[in-house]
């Protein structure tokens, strides 16, 4: 499958302010191996394999182990994350999902018992901006690992 468009070409000015949204939660305290995670698992969901692809390198690359990659996408069955990691995962899920009726106040309990008011903002802005990124790729097909030489992501060692 080849991509349908560029949209950095077709829409520069409006991309480069998404882009800029997204720059500024790179200075969020919200540790790299969380968000890797955070992005990793949107991602998933919605089928982004550019955005799969892109996020399991920029993990690697974060020192993640690879067994966790792998396991991110049944994280529920997994003894392999920590409460808080949980909890971000949950959260991915359902802000996500946004199921009908909003999200159930037993999802947002257990953000807050492992995270402040400022960190689960800072965890729901990733979320926001990763589901942005999916749904662009989607769209308009951006092909796994066609961007690898501008974010330095061949560094991963994966092809």
């Amino acid at each position: 499958m080849s991509a349908r468009l560029n949209y950095f070409h077709q829409s520069p000015a409006v991309a480069a302010k998404y882009q800029e949204f997204s720059n500024s939660l790179k200075d969020r305290p919200v540790p790299e191996k969380l968000k890797d995670l955070i992005f990793l698992r949107a991602s998933q969901i919605n089928g982004c394999a550019f955005c799969v692809d892109m996020h399991v390198k920029e993990a690697k690359i974060h020192g993640e182990r690879e067994l966790r990659l792998h396991h991110v996408a049944v994280w529920r069955e997994s003894p392999l994350f920590d409460a808080r990691e949980r909890a971000a995962l949950e959260w991915t899920e359902i802000v996500t999902h946004l199921p009908p009726h909003g999200i159930p106040d037993e999802s947002y309990a257990r953000m807050r018992e492992v995270y402040s008011e400022p960190e689960i903002t800072d965890i729901t802005f990733l979320v926001v901006a990763i589901n942005g990124w999916n749904r662009l790729s989607v769209a308009f097909r951006a092909v796994p690992g066609s961007a690898d030489d501008a974010f330095g992501l061949d560094k991963a060692g994966l092809s």
